[in-house]
């Protein structure tokens, strides 16, 4: 889909505090920089600026355990307030153990914690995503590429994978783009036709963009991939969940 993809990292963001204005940020941050969006550029975002911007931060001392995330947390090995708020931000517990909480988000996503943070935030304070991370990138995209084309938003998340060691950035937002592209009936090499072929286009373009993020101090939250090419048609990242009819492990 692309015959030569170059990333940059933004430069010059500040810290995000809650209620700044974002996408105002990146405009500045793109104009230092030099750069424009334009055709094939994609501009991946870190989830904790996108929840710090919208006032997803929590104070902990805040948060009223319930019995049953006090029952949890004894069994995690967990602070309770912490668990109360995995547990308002979840469906369903999947799998708990000691040090481990894996749920299924309201989101309809897979992952520890429900995607909690409290890494690179303040002391006592724990991160939730974004309400609808489609929607935010959506509204970023509208304003950093009010002429539309085909420029892209992802808002990129860290996950451990099931069967497989160590964090890829997946994403759980995108705009402007195909998150997800159906190859299923294209010819492979010998002309046979793609039987079950589905590409996680935005999940790729995340993964490549944590190359420059990081995980820790590096202070890259903003990434742009240029020079990607794609014919399929926009869809947003709530189309790489799997359905539960398709869930084979429930």
């Amino acid at each position: 889909m692309a015959a030569g993809v170059h990333l940059i990292a933004l430069e010059g963001l500040p810290l995000i505090q809650p209620g700044d204005d974002l996408g105002g940020l990146l405009a500045a941050s793109l104009e230092r920089s030099g750069l424009a969006l334009g055709d094939g550029d994609v501009l991946v975002l870190a989830q904790k600026i996108v929840s710090k911007a919208e006032g997803r931060l929590v104070r902990l001392a805040d948060v009223a355990p319930s019995s049953e995330a006090r029952r949890v947390a004894a069994e995690v090995r967990k602070d309770p307030a912490l668990v109360e708020l995995i547990l308002s931000e979840s469906r369903r517990i999947v799998r708990a153990r000691p040090h481990v909480l894996i749920v299924e988000h309201r989101l309809g996503l897979i992952m520890a914690n429900a995607g909690i943070d409290q890494s690179n935030v303040a002391e006592g304070y724990a991160l939730l995503l974004p309400e609808d991370p489609d929607a935010s990138a959506a509204r970023l995209r509208a304003r950093l590429a009010p002429e539309g084309g085909r420029v892209g938003v992802v808002v990129n998340d860290s996950f451990g994978r099931p069967w497989r060691r160590g964090t890829t950035g997946v994403a759980i937002g995108a705009a402007g783009l195909p998150a997800l592209v159906d190859r299923r009936g294209e010819a492979d090499l010998y002309g046979r036709p793609l039987q079950v072929t589905m590409i996680a286009f935005a999940d790729e373009i995340a993964a490549s963009a944590s190359l420059l993020m990081g995980p820790a101090a590096e202070a890259r939250p903003a990434v742009l991939l240029r020079g990607l090419d794609w014919r399929a048609a926009e869809n947003p990242a709530a189309h790489l969940i799997r359905p539960e009819s398709e869930d084979l492990f429930r």
